[in-house]
């Protein structure tokens, strides 16, 4: 039987020590070495037998692992924190794997964010180009007419940057209080996205929840809890990033 051969930054990326891209540079870098030689030869493919070497600390393939966790507001969306505030692995300890976020969620804002040893995996999941469904509901100061909506579809300029949402909805008002439930689907993964195209139509944000990722809901999760992602689930997300947009 012959073993199958990948290209070296894959295989980096699927070890959970970084994501592909940096892989790619260490390789240019030189930080490589493969059968204790350096490789920089972007191309290069190697087997399961191969001895990997990374800023020369050997490389161990890690299963892989997949989690959903439904983050709650106050949490940073990163594996430690200089300033010692809470970060998304401490919800999970008793898991062994090198574990790191797919993309992030906001300090304040809670919901959906999944967390992977597999940096090809997230690397697909966070391109832009694959157009993955996120879903928010935010709690907006005023009532935004259908014209603020129009605008939040059509796509907003703030900070140099064009934010715009797939879909938008108003879910309720309260009209006492001047307030509104408005729910978005982005495909966009921009830093404080929400909040800032509330900003930009003089609705700011009060509350903020990632609600779905793709076809994933909260269903059965309380702030703070996580689950393993099932093998149908990983796959129908690989399948989903994959898809002709």
């Amino acid at each position: 039987m012959t073993n199958k051969l990948e290209r070296l930054q894959k295989v980096i990326a699927q070890s959970g020590v970084t994501s592909r891209r940096k892989a790619e540079t260490l390789i240019e870098e030189g930080k490589v070495k493969v059968n204790g030689k350096v490789v920089s030869q972007m191309g290069t493919k190697v087997s399961s037998t191969d001895k990997i070497e990374v800023n020369g600390i050997p490389l161990e393939k890690e299963k892989p692992a997949y989690y959903m966790l439904y983050k709650p507001r106050g949490v940073i969306s990163s594996v430690k924190d200089d300033k010692d505030r809470k970060v998304v692995l401490d919800f999970l300890p008793g898991i062994d794997q090198r574990l790191y976020p797919v993309g992030r969620l906001d300090y304040d804002t809670s919901g959906i964010i999944l967390l992977t040893n597999d940096g090809e995996f997230a690397q697909l999941l966070m391109h832009p180009s694959h157009e993955i469904d996120k879903v928010y509901v935010a709690k907006v100061r005023g009532i935004p007419t259908s014209d603020d909506l129009k605008m939040l579809r059509k796509g907003v300029h703030h900070e140099g940057e064009k934010l715009k949402a797939v879909h938008v909805k108003v879910l309720s008002t309260d009209k006492t209080k001047q307030t509104a439930i408005v729910q978005l689907t982005l495909h966009q993964g921009k830093n404080r996205q929400v909040r800032r195209m509330f900003e930009a139509i003089n609705h700011p944000v009060s509350k903020l929840k990632r609600e779905q990722y793709s076809f994933l809901t909260l269903q059965g999760l309380q702030p703070g809890e996580y689950r393993e992602l099932t093998p149908h689930e990983i796959n129908q997300l690989r399948q989903e990033a994959k898809k002709e947009k």
